[in-house]
Formats: C-alpha cells, structure tokens, sequence
C-alpha cells in the first residue's frame, strides 16, 4: 500500500471510529442524578440527553468519513473542514459534561420524572450528580474526528483521485459521450417508409 493510500485510510479510519464511538456513547449512562427528594436510585442520564446534538453530529461524522473514499480534491477540503469542527465541538461538549457537570444536562430528565421544571425548580432538586466514563470516551471519539479532519487537510493533496470505477464505458478513448450506436435495423425500416410513401412496395424486390 502506497504512501497516499495510508493517508487516506488512516483519515477515514480516525473520522469513522470516532463517529462510532460517539454514537454508541449517546445511548449509554454519562451523568447519574441523586435527588434530595429522598429518592434511593440516582437517574441516569444518557449521552443524547446530556447533549442533544451528540447523536446527530456523530452521524454526519460516519457520513463524511465515509464519503471521504469517494470524493474529489474540492469536497476533501470541504469535509476535512466539516471534521474538524464536529470533532472539535464533541470534543468540547464531553469535556463540559465531565468537568462542569452543568444542570441543563440532567434537567430533561429530572423534568421527566418527576413533572417539575425550570431551573430553580431542578436546582433545588439535584442533590448530587456524577459522571461516567463515557463522556471520556466520547471526547476521546472528538479528538479522533478533529485528527481526522486536520490530516485530510494535510494530506488531500496527495490522494488519488475518486469515483475512476464508477466512471461511464463512453469516456473511453475512442468513444464520444452521448454517442449512440449505429442501428441498421432501423436505418431499413426508414427506407422501407419511404418507398411506400412514394407508391412503391419494398417486398416486391
């Protein structure tokens, strides 16, 4: 395998493992809520609660990694970019819920379980709230995408180029795109039109 041919698959490998990790992390436990309302088991709080836009910008990540095999020079740039950013703010996102633990994560499903809202209301609710290990490994899923994005930046330049397999048979040499065919059989059919619009009948010959 070429040097070019490692340096794509390593972006791809970087975007579309991080997209994995970071939306398998959205459906599990980041944040466990123990309310002061002498409830004896904490709430869980998953991923996609804790931060809404987890699941969809670890989707479009899946989406670019796997487009990146495909794509031309222009859209490289593109994507690389797109990356970068959905990388750097998941990135940002699980180092909030870890180290700040902010009451607008757990907020949602305090609400849902016991029917109070607003934020003095939850406040004086939540007595404690830990955290998992998955905001870790989504924000580890993060620092993946923002690489991934930031070599195919690097490197783009020297990747092939894509799609050759799915370009048209015409676009050989010696054939001219939009070309049809030449059909005898319908050359003969034409002839015949004519000599019987002239009075004169073709099967007689």
């Amino acid at each position: 395998m070429g040097v070019t041919a490692r340096a794509r698959m390593l972006a791809v490998l970087a975007i579309v493992l991080g997209g994995a990790i970071a939306i398998i992390s959205s459906t599990q436990t980041w944040l466990e809520v123990t309310l002061r309302t002498g409830a004896t088991e904490a709430l869980p709080v998953p991923g996609a609660s804790a931060v809404p836009l987890l699941a969809p910008l670890s989707l479009a990540a899946l989406a670019l990694g796997l487009a990146l095999t495909v794509v031309g020079r222009v859209l490289r740039y593109a994507f690389g970019v797109l990356a970068a950013v959905i990388g750097g703010s998941l990135l940002v996102a699980a180092a909030r819920i870890l180290l700040e633990r902010p009451l607008d994560a757990v907020a949602g499903v305090v609400t849902g379980s016991t029917g109070l809202s607003g934020a003095d209301a939850i406040s004086d609710l939540v007595g404690e709230t830990a955290a998992t290990g998955w905001p870790v490994a989504a924000a580890v899923a993060g620092a993946l995408i923002a690489f991934g994005g930031a070599w195919t930046l690097a490197t783009a330049h020297r990747w092939r180029g894509g799609g050759r397999r799915y370009e048209r048979d015409d676009a050989r040499p010696g054939h001219t795109a939009g070309a049809r065919p030449h059909d005898a059989s319908r050359d003969d059919a034409i002839d015949s039109w004519d000599d019987l619009s002239r009075g004169d009948d073709p099967t007689s010959r």
